[in-house]
């Protein structure tokens, strides 16, 4: 089968973009299918960027973090003229299909070119948030999670040496899966999650000072969503999907003054950032992302249109990109009851 097929990723960086991406090509390569690169997310569409994408290019990415093939925040539905010049380089380029590696962003334009203007997509589900719908686990959250995890730990032991309240800042703007994993697989004594809003100062500072008492150190773990009591908010800068940008926002180091300010004890606080974003993946995201890439060329040798390759329990299934991108996955108080069992 010949086919043209392109391949973007876009949105935040994670471990396991590489490994996706190798992933389509080889599988790709089964089917007879060339492939184009298109550089820096939705940007390459619109502005033509391609670079080659073949087996010399992919062989040895698989435990490369990052993305050859570059990335960006661009949304061409918020530009005017963008939809029409995406069109006009899908047609100059002779794509028969394009393969979209992204979350909720990247993967509700591919929507819309699919549902709006019958474009031949599919799409990978990648975000270390790990908040796509339609899909047990995305690649990239493991990696981000085993990081933050080791962090936690090292802010203990120097933690007790000094007798401190530690608090350590991940990433997760409106769903906080990895402040939830790390802060359970580190054994943190406090965790803060955008989805419970209402933070109870006084019991989080009560409990923070038992803890102390008995282990001579506390950890908490906050993600960068949360909303401070007592702080206000600046003045928002969105991106072009109208996500609230949260840098230099500094809830960790907010927190620490409140706390140190509540329990008389000193605390400290460190922001992992985008170390998360870096690095080689876990065995994990690799499999992950290689499987979900894999599936991703099957989709596009079905004619499988307008679908997302899915981790569903041990398969790897197609499910309708709208599933997937229709409503964020957050914490549920499930998970939140499990998370309390912990804080003792």
């Amino acid at each position: 089968m010949s086919l043209k097929v392109g391949v973007l990723t876009g949105g935040g960086d994670c471990p396991g973009l590489n490994p996706a991406i190798r992933g389509v090509v080889y599988r790709g390569l089964d089917h007879g299918f060339e492939f184009v690169g298109l550089e820096e997310g939705w940007r390459g569409l619109v502005e033509g960027k391609t670079l080659p994408l073949g087996l010399n290019e992919v062989q040895h990415i698989i435990n490369q973090g990052g993305t050859i093939l570059g990335t960006s925040r661009t949304n061409p539905f918020k530009k005017e003229g963008y939809v029409e010049r995406c069109l006009a380089t899908w047609k100059d380029l002779g794509l028969d299909a394009l393969v979209a590696m992204g979350g909720e962003d990247t993967l509700g334009v591919a929507t819309r070119f699919y549902t709006e203007h019958g474009q031949h997509v599919v799409g990978v589900p990648k975000t270390m948030d790990n908040d796509l719908s339609a899909t047990d686990f995305t690649f990239g959250f493991d990696t981000a999670v085993t990081l933050a995890m080791e962090a936690a730990e090292r802010l203990v032991d120097t933690g007790r040496s000094h007798r401190r309240i530690m608090i350590l800042e991940v990433m997760g703007r409106h769903a906080g899966w990895v402040a939830l994993y790390t802060g359970i697989a580190s054994g943190a004594d406090w965790t803060l999650l955008p989805e419970n809003p209402d933070i109870d100062v006084a019991a989080m500072s009560d409990h923070l000072k038992k803890v102390h008492a008995r282990n001579k150190v506390a950890l908490v773990i906050a993600s960068e969503g949360i909303k401070v009591p007592g702080v206000e908010e600046g003045k928002e800068e969105l991106d072009d999907f109208g996500h609230m940008i949260l840098r230099n926002r500094g809830v960790g180091e907010q927190l620490a003054q409140l706390l140190e300010k509540e329990t008389g004890i000193e605390a400290r606080f460190a922001v992992i950032g985008h170390m998360q974003r870096g690095g080689p993946p876990t065995l994990f995201d690799r499999m992950l992302g290689t499987r979900v890439g894999y599936k991703a060329a099957d989709l596009v040798a079905e004619g499988d249109w307008g679908k997302m390759s899915a981790l569903r329990g041990n398969d790897v299934i197609g499910v309708p990109l709208e599933e997937a991108t229709g409503t964020l996955k957050i914490v549920t108080p499930e998970w939140t009851r499990f998370l309390e069992t912990f804080s003792k």
